[in-house]
């Protein structure tokens, strides 16, 4: 912010034999640690106080606006200098400022054959070779944040549709495949646990399945804003903890909207994390979830911990993928788990349509099957996705 002289002023001063030139220098304030994190050199995001007009603030500090936020929370996301990050910080309008950090999708390329759907709903093993379900959830729409969706898979039966593009600002279309495979476990006639449900692409990761908090935020504000309820969110995406990712879904939840989100797969997916440390993992009133194998056995680099809500089958899932309008891929990881729990909370969502998220979140772990995950972790819930009531 600019401080003028006032014209007597620069009187007194003359006559004092001062310097009248040079003006103070724009105060600055820390921005938000985010240590260890990757992030976009010279781009954040800046969450503002109530009632302040985003590109009004950013003009004031000469700040290239990347998107804007009015839906989940009131700013923006920019490019400019750290110095300039440190002089927004510093601005009373601003509530704070935090870098732009990377967020990415996480999975483990598999071949063997896939079984999610034959253990969900039943509560106890062997499996019986079949998947029963009450209802196909046609009345609930379901965001999936992710690479975008091949929406012409024959899997879809035209029910998935382009919704919204933060990386190109274009159809939601995935060149990557991430996005479709999650697609088709959330809502896939033949893959899918929601077997009528509306999909909708909202694209967020790019062709190498990653994607900036900016993005990611901006997609989430996008949900919040056009989301036709009863509602469902899926999130197969994460990184470290980001205030203003957490933030984002948080309100988006509190607006009406029942989120699924990857616990995440551990450090370079070789050991498992506290989820609460990932970011948005660590949302409490998101449904976060952890992988199971085909033995009900957490993997040792699916995250753990307090913060997760839920197990569902995540390894070695096969579902639809982008190459083309029949293909499929077996994959593996928490991002597959999560699109389990999405299709779950369509299923019951499409039978208690009034409901809010809080009461979709118990129900997921009220309905849970109890004591048969094989090592869950420290801190971790000893509860397996169940769909058998809803």
């Amino acid at each position: 912010m600019r401080r003028g002289v006032a014209v007597a002023g620069v009187v007194v001063l003359s006559v004092l034999g001062l310097t009248t030139g040079a003006q103070a220098a724009p105060a600055e304030a820390d921005v938000l640690s985010v240590s260890g994190a990757e992030v976009v050199p010279d781009s954040y995001v800046v969450v503002l106080k109530s009632g302040k007009v985003a590109r009004a603030v950013a003009a004031e500090h000469d700040a290239s606006v990347l998107h804007t936020y009015t839906k989940v929370f009131n700013g923006f996301a920019a490019t400019m200098s750290a110095r300039q990050a440190r002089q927004v910080a510093a601005d009373p309008d601003v509530a704070f400022v935090q870098p732009n950090m990377v967020h990415r999708s996480s999975d483990t390329q598999t071949n063997p054959p896939s079984y999610g759907l034959d253990r969900i709903d039943q509560r106890n093993r062997p499996l019986n070779q079949a998947y029963t379900y009450n209802t196909n959830a046609a009345n609930v729409h379901a965001y999936i944040i992710d690479t975008g969706i091949r929406t012409t898979h024959q899997d879809f039966g035209g029910r998935a549709v382009s919704g919204f593009d933060a990386v190109d600002g274009g159809a939601a279309d995935d060149c990557n495949g991430h996005g479709t495979h999650v697609a088709g476990t959330v809502g896939g006639s033949a893959h899918g646990v929601a077997k009528g449900v509306q999909l909708v692409a909202v694209r967020v990761l790019n062709c190498e399945g990653s994607g900036t908090t900016a993005q990611v935020v901006a997609g989430i504000d996008w949900v919040t804003a056009n989301a036709v309820e009863p509602a469902v969110a899926n999130m197969s995406l994460g990184g470290g903890a980001d205030t203003a990712l957490d933030n984002a879904v948080r309100a988006s939840i509190a607006s009406g909207v029942s989120y699924a989100i990857a616990a995440g797969n551990g450090l370079f997916g070789l050991f498992a994390l506290d989820a609460c440390t990932q970011s948005p993992a660590r949302v409490s009133t998101a449904i976060t979830v952890s992988a199971t194998n085909s033995s009900d056995a957490k993997p040792s680099w699916a995250n753990r911990g307090t913060c997760v809500d839920v197990f569902a089958p995540g390894i070695s899932i096969t579902s639809t993928w982008a190459t083309g309008d029949t293909a499929t891929n077996t994959i593996s990881g928490t991002s597959m788990a999560a699109p389990h729990v999405a299709g779950a909370a369509a299923l019951y969502l499409a039978t208690h349509p009034g409901d809010t998220p809080a009461q979709v979140h118990s129900a997921m772990i009220s309905n849970a099957t109890t004591g048969v995950v094989t090592s869950p972790g420290s801190g971790s819930p000893n509860r397996l996705l169940y769909t058998g009531a809803f």
